[in-house]
C-alpha cells in the first residue's frame, strides 16, 4: 500500500448536529486551510442519521483523493460501514477532522485539534487502520474503536435515558449499574483459548481511547492486526466502582479483576443475550464473533 499520497480533490462531509452543533464553525477553520493547500473541495451536509454511511456506499470516488469528515465517533463508524460494504470494492482514504463529542482515534493520533488535522490531511501521509469485522444477528457490522459487551453497554444504554441530567447521566448511569452488579454468565473464545465465567464486562478495543477520554486499553495500536481484550471479571460493587475511577489513566491494568489481552478474533456467548457496544453505538447482539481485519482503511492523518 502506499504510505503518502498528493491530496488535490476529496469530498468534504460534515454533520451540522455533530459535536453540539460545532461542525459549521470547525468547518469554518479548515477551508482557508484547504484553499491555501490548493485543495479542492466538495462539500456535503449530512441530512440524517445514516447520511453519512449512504455517501461512503455510493459516491463515485473516481478523480478524488480522499473522502473527508468532520464528525465524531458516530460519524466515523458510519464512514467505515459504508466504504467497507460498497458493491464496487472501491477504497478511498478517510481524512477526519475532529467534531464530535468523542474523538477517540483522533485522541490516539494527536490530532484532537480541527486545524492541526486538516494540515496533516494536506501532508498526504496515509496510516493503515485495522477494523473489527463484527458478525452479529446474522449481519456484519464493522468496528475501528470498540466492541463492548457488560457493564459499559448497560451504562450507556441507562444514561440514554438519563440525558436530562446533562453532562452528569454518564457518571449517575455508572452509579446506578454498579450497584445493579447483575450477572453477566458468558462463555468466551479468545483465538483458540476457551474461558467461562461471570464478567463485569469485555471490551475489545482497537484504540487506546474510548467515550470522553477514557485510556480504556494503554497498549492498544490501530495497525498491529490485534484487538486489546479488557475482560473484568465479577467483582463487588465497591471494586467496581474504585476501577471505574482509574479507567481514564489506564490505572486499571494490573488489578486483580482485570485481564488484558491481545487477540486476533475473540467471541462472546452469554447465557442471557444482551445488546452491544459498537463504536459508542447500541447495535448487534450476543451472541458475537469478532475478527481483526489488518489494514482494511487508509486514513489521512
Amino acid at each position: 500500500m502506499k504510505t503518502t499520497i498528493e491530496v488535490k480533490k476529496v469530498y468534504l462531509i460534515y454533520n451540522p448536529l455533530s459535536g453540539n452543533k460545532r461542525s459549521q464553525s470547525i468547518l469554518d477553520k479548515i477551508l482557508p486551510i484547504f484553499e491555501k493547500g490548493h485543495i479542492e473541495t466538495q462539500i456535503i451536509e449530512t441530512q440524517y442519521a445514516g447520511h453519512a454511511r449512504e455517501l461512503a456506499n455510493t459516491l463515485p470516488f473516481d478523480g478524488f483523493d480522499g473522502l473527508c469528515v468532520v464528525g465524531g465517533d458516530g460519524t466515523m463508524h458510519e464512514i467505515v460501514n459504508g466504504l467497507l460494504k460498497r458493491a464496487d470494492k472501491m477504497k478511498i482514504p478517510i481524512g477526519l477532522i475532529p467534531g464530535g463529542t468523542g474523538n477517540s482515534f483522533m485522541h490516539d493520533v494527536d490530532a484532537l485539534d480541527p486545524e492541526l488535522a486538516a494540515l496533516r490531511i494536506l501532508t498526504g501521509r496515509l496510516r493503515n487502520v485495522d477494523i473489527a469485522q463484527v458478525e452479529t444477528g446474522g449481519e456484519i457490522i464493522y468496528g475501528f474503536n470498540i466492541v463492548g459487551w457488560g457493564l459499559p453497554t448497560d451504562i450507556l444504554q441507562t444514561a440514554m435515558k438519563l440525558k436530562w441530567l446533562g453532562g452528569q447521566c454518564y457518571n449517575i448511569a455508572s452509579l446506578v449499574e454498579v450497584i445493579r452488579n447483575k450477572p453477566r454468565l458468558a462463555k468466551v473464545k479468545i483465538d483458540k483459548q476457551n474461558i467461562a465465567g461471570d464478567y463485569g464486562f469485555i471490551l475489545g478495543c482497537n484504540t487506546i481511547y474510548t467515550g470522553k477520554g477514557m485510556k480504556m486499553a494503554p497498549l492498544a495500536q490501530t495497525n498491529d492486526g490485534m484487538i486489546d481484550l479488557i475482560v473484568v471479571r465479577k467483582a463487588n460493587r465497591l471494586h467496581l466502582l474504585y476501577l471505574f475511577t482509574k479507567l481514564f489513566k489506564g490505572k486499571h491494568i494490573g488489578d486483580p479483576a482485570v485481564v488484558y489481552h491481545q487477540a486476533h478474533t475473540f467471541a462472546i456467548e452469554p447465557i442471557e443475550n444482551h445488546t452491544l457496544n459498537i463504536d459508542g453505538e447500541l447495535i448487534g447482539c450476543t451472541p458475537v464473533h469478532v475478527k481483526m481485519l489488518p489494514g482494511a482503511v487508509q486514513v489521512l492523518v
